[in-house]
């Protein structure tokens, strides 16, 4: 089975930081953003796949897709999981995927969200799904880099 070597909530998804030095960090060898939406956009994957190396292999799958191609999987790749919310994120949880772990590196602030750490904000439905994932036993780190901090906060369960 694959291994996931790292799930992160970041709304931008692929970009700079992930392909520099998350990618180099954890080892990744492919990078598998988990979105329904984005799975359907060739668009936004297009502009994905230019910011990533040739290198690093990317997938752009439902969350429906990721679960079952993880669970099935017979490679020993190592993958990056990236999802655009906490919601995909449970989803994925719920779907029997083993996810102990999430780096929340990205949430933008938004109407109706607050800010609970440097680029992270959240409404009061991204904070029960925090909820709900701590119940399920995952652990978050808000850390933009690997070479930053781990922020604390308290809002995320």
């Amino acid at each position: 089975m694959a291994q996931i070597v790292l799930t992160r909530i970041d709304n931008r998804l692929i970009h700079g930081q992930i392909v520099t030095e998350w990618c180099s960090y954890v080892q990744a060898d492919v990078v598998l953003v988990a979105n329904d939406a984005v799975a359907g956009d060739s668009l936004r994957q297009s502009l994905m796949k230019m910011a990533a190396p040739a290198s690093i292999l990317t997938r752009y799958y439902t969350l429906a897709q990721t679960i079952q191609a993880l669970k099935t999987s017979t490679s020993d790749q190592r993958v990056m999981l990236l999802c655009e919310t906490p919601q995909d994120v449970y989803t994925l949880v719920k779907g029997g995927l083993p996810i102990h772990t999430v780096n929340v590196g990205n949430m933008h602030m938004a109407k109706g969200k607050h800010r609970i750490a440097t680029t992270v904000a959240i409404d009061e439905n991204d904070q029960a799904v925090f909820r709900k994932l701590k119940e399920c036993g995952v652990e978050f780190e808000i850390r933009r880099t690997p070479q930053c901090a781990i922020e604390k906060s308290d809002a995320l369960g």
